[in-house]
This record gives structure tokens, C-alpha cells and sequence, in this order.
């Protein structure tokens, strides 16, 4: 059963919302290893990472976050394991 969303536009090259989720969730479990080898990762690195969407790389910060991350802030925009 398919299940219309509100949204009349398609996300990443017309990706459902669901489509994009799994995506940055298989980025973030690419990118973990990563991060915890050097130590830190730069949010201009994620973005490279994502593909410059911006949907991909919020996404990605929020399952960082939730996995124990620290995803930095503007003035430390780095993103670190937490110790």
C-alpha cells in the first residue's frame, strides 16, 4: 500500500523522504569507522561525503548524534567520537 506525503516535490533525484533516510543511514555507518580512526571529521568532509544534499547530510548529523557522536557547532564545526 503505497502512502501519499504532503510534499508534491521528490527529494534527491525523486527519492521518497524514507529513500533518503536509508541513505544517510548507510552513510553514517560508512563514515563511522572514519571518524573514529583519525579521530574527527570536518562538516565540509561530510558534505563531501553526502553529495553536497542537504537533506543526506542533516540526516547523517542526527544519526551521528544519536550513535554518540559529538557533532561539533558553528564556532566547532568538527565532528568527533565522544571518549
Amino acid at each position: 500500500m503505497k502512502i501519499c506525503a504532503g510534499r508534491k516535490t521528490a527529494y534527491l533525484n525523486g527519492m521518497s523522504y524514507e529513500e533518503c533516510k536509508a541513505l544517510a543511514e548507510n552513510v553514517t555507518q560508512k563514515i563511522k569507522p572514519e571518524i573514529i580512526t583519525s579521530g574527527k571529521m570536518t562538516w565540509s568532509e561530510l558534505i563531501d561525503k553526502t553529495d553536497h544534499d542537504e537533506l543526506i547530510y542533516k540526516l547523517t548529523l542526527k544519526y551521528l548524534r544519536r550513535d554518540g557522536f559529538d557533532i561539533g557547532n558553528s564556532e566547532s564545526p568538527e565532528i568527533k567520537p565522544i571518549n
